[in-house]
């Protein structure tokens, strides 16, 4: 059994996402959730980009210990020493290297020739390799390379020292028996490829990086890179509980290989990771979308009732969704309710399940029946350990057909309360002003998003707020049974990043 080895890059790639910007506690967080999951090797970021990249990762190579921390460096001095810092204090750690290969971007990004790329690449592995044992060599844009070069460039970083060479599909051009061939190709065109582990990296511009993934483990890659919900540049990356539940699931096409996932803690990493960068999850969306095991026709509930697997060919349980939507009620006990929260994949201490409790309690009194997507709302609203500069006190609106909507705003703000009033077009456009005179500027609202979490007129409303302000876009996610709050708390989210 040859093991794939995953590659989790949503705290680097994945944050690259316009507007899923995520700070300190934030990363931290995700990848204590990531190492929970299982993951092999967590890209925590890129450390020259900025200082607050810098120090996320040095937090999390000091704080989460099991897998490997990575940090992405290109083939530049400086970048290499930024990495080499920030990964100081990890007991496991790889210094991920790239350089571009391809014709297109030697002729118009570096304007150099192949023989200047092949030394600016073994000159950056070999100085990344004096720093740190375990270095990883990606030739950027590889799958648009041409494949005689590829195998020149991936024998000489070997050759200096990098353990595994990343092959990525950086703009989402190949397609799966090309990159199958790929792959072969370099298995059987260099040299000295079992030094090294081949990696992929693979974009969906043209909704092919799991298929390409999956396509790349087949020809005998054995380390996968992707996002958890295949956030991402552009259409995003490789989605990871595609990758793994396709392994997991078609065993009969897989049955050489395996990762060391577990993944009854996937829908709880994914909907982690939609609440902190504010990307709602596509209904529809394979593994973790939440029409992923409804079904709707007759004939199909029928058929389930009889037997599960007529149209359900994977369990929702393996993925750590649990059977019954329905939980509790009001008049449910503390004991209840830690148990729920177990099953549901939250390992919480007795003061957290406290605060649970109290939020479950007004919830309950607001409505009949409480599910399961609701007391994950509750812990991802009031139980994450995440300093905030502005949060919400109270809200009061005005509004009506034929006077102009108004509202007036507490907030705390830079350690003060501030009450504000301010009128609108509509109650969430004046609440959003009133916001406004507090921090002092007006964002861009670029998207503004409402839906419903659970069913039912009493149901919790979930809404995304995108915003652009100075060039940077930010977004938040928050819920409420109160469409007006949750809207106002999803302003307030996406503002506090750009704070």
């Amino acid at each position: 059994m040859r093991k794939i080895f995953i590659f989790d890059t949503t705290l680097r790639d994945g944050e690259q996402a316009p507007g899923a910007s995520l700070n300190e506690a934030q990363k931290l967080e995700i990848a204590h959730q990531l190492q929970e999951l299982g993951v092999d090797i967590i890209e925590a970021g890129f450390p020259i980009s900025s200082e607050g990249d810098f120090r996320s990762v040095y937090t999390i190579a000091r704080k989460v210990c099991r897998p490997v921390i990575c940090a992405l460096a290109r083939s530049l001095k400086k970048d290499i020493d930024a990495a080499a810092r920030a990964l100081a204090p990890a007991k496991k750690k790889r210094i991920h290297v790239f350089l571009a290969t391809s014709k297109i971007h030697l002729k118009y990004k570096f304007r150099k020739a192949e023989d200047e790329i092949i030394r600016l690449a073994k000159q950056a592995v070999r100085y990344a390799r004096r720093l740190c044992d375990d270095v990883e060599f990606s030739p950027e844009d590889a799958t648009r390379t041409q494949p005689e070069f590829l195998y020149r460039v991936v024998e000489e970083v070997i050759k200096q020292g990098a353990s595994t060479v990343n092959i990525p599909d950086t703009v989402g051009w190949t397609y799966p028996e090309e990159f199958e061939r790929l792959i072969k190709g370099i298995l059987e065109n260099v040299p000295n490829i079992g030094r090294a582990k081949i990696a992929v990296h693979c974009h969906n511009d043209l909704g092919l990086a799991v298929a390409n993934s999956l396509a790349a483990v087949l020809a005998g890659a054995k380390e996968v890179h992707g996002t958890i919900n295949g956030i991402g540049e552009r259409a995003g990356n490789a989605s990871l509980e595609e990758i793994v539940m396709n392994i997991r699931t078609r065993r009969d096409i897989f049955s050489g290989v395996f990762t060391e996932i577990n993944t009854r803690q996937i829908y709880k990493t994914s909907k982690l990771v939609s609440s902190l960068t504010g990307f709602l999850v596509p209904p529809n969306k394979a593994i973790v979308g939440k029409n992923a095991f409804r079904h709707e026709s007759g004939i199909h509930q029928d058929a389930v009732i009889k037997k599960r697997t007529t149209y359900e060919i994977m369990d929702p349980r393996e993925i750590g969704i649990v059977d019954s939507g329905l939980v509790l009620g009001k008049h449910s006990g503390r004991h209840a309710l830690s148990q729920r929260l177990k099953e549901l994949g939250f390992n919480l201490k007795k003061s957290q399940i406290e605060k649970v409790f109290r939020e479950f309690k007004k919830l309950a009194d607001k409505k009949k029946e409480v599910y399961d997507d609701d007391l994950v709302a509750i812990v991802e609203e009031d139980i994450k350990p995440r300093k905030k500069k502005i949060t919400l006190l109270e809200v009061k609106v005005l509004s009506g057909t034929k006077i102009e909507p108004e509202a007036e705003v507490k907030l705390r703000y830079q350690n003060k309360v501030i009450v504000t009033n301010s009128q609108g077009d509509g109650p969430v456009d004046a609440c959003f002003r009133a916001v406004d005179k507090v921090v002092g500027f007006r964002p861009r609202l670029l998207q503004f998003k409402l839906e419903a979490v659970t069913s039912g007129k009493d149901a919790l409303g979930q809404a995304r707020v995108e915003i652009e302000y100075k060039k940077k876009t930010s977004s938040g996610l928050a819920s409420s049974t109160d469409i007006i709050e949750a809207s106002l708390k999803a302003y307030l989210e996406a503002l506090d990043k750009i704070i």
